[in-house]
C-alpha cells in the first residue's frame, strides 16, 4: 500500500512561483513512473508532469516553465512551477501506478 501527500499549494500571483512535494509511504519504484495531474472546476484531470527514472515529461503548455523532479532517498517528487498563469490554477494531484494523493489547490491570481 502506498499513501501519498501533496503540499505547497497556495495562493500567487500570475508570474509567480510555486513548488510542490509529494511525499510517499511505502516502497516506490524509480523506474516506475511518478505524476503530476492537475484539475480544474469543470473539467477533467489532465497530466501535467511525469518522470520516470531521469526521463521527464510536460504538458506542452507547461513546457519551459514546470519542472519535475524526484529524490528517491526521501520517496518525493517535486514539481517546481515558475512563471505561473491563470490558467493554471486547479487542484494538484500526485499519482503513482493507481494510488492518487488528496491533492493541493494552486490558484494563480490575474
Amino acid at each position: 500500500q502506498v499513501q501519498l501527500v501533496e503540499s505547497g499549494g497556495g495562493w500567487v500571483q500570475a508570474g509567480g512561483s510555486l513548488r510542490l512535494f509529494c511525499a510517499s509511504s511505502g516502497s516506490v519504484s524509480s523506474l516506475l513512473p511518478m505524476a503530476w495531474y492537475r484539475q480544474a472546476p469543470g473539467k477533467e484531470r489532465e497530466a501535467v508532469a511525469l518522470i520516470t527514472g531521469a526521463r521527464t515529461d510536460y504538458k506542452q503548455s507547461v513546457k519551459g516553465r514546470f519542472t519535475i523532479s524526484r529524490d528517491d532517498a526521501k520517496n518525493t517528487i517535486a514539481l517546481q512551477m515558475n512563471d505561473l498563469k491563470p490558467e493554471d490554477t486547479a487542484v494538484y494531484y500526485c499519482k503513482y501506478l493507481g494510488f492518487w494523493g488528496q491533492g493541493t489547490q494552486v490558484t494563480v491570481a490575474s
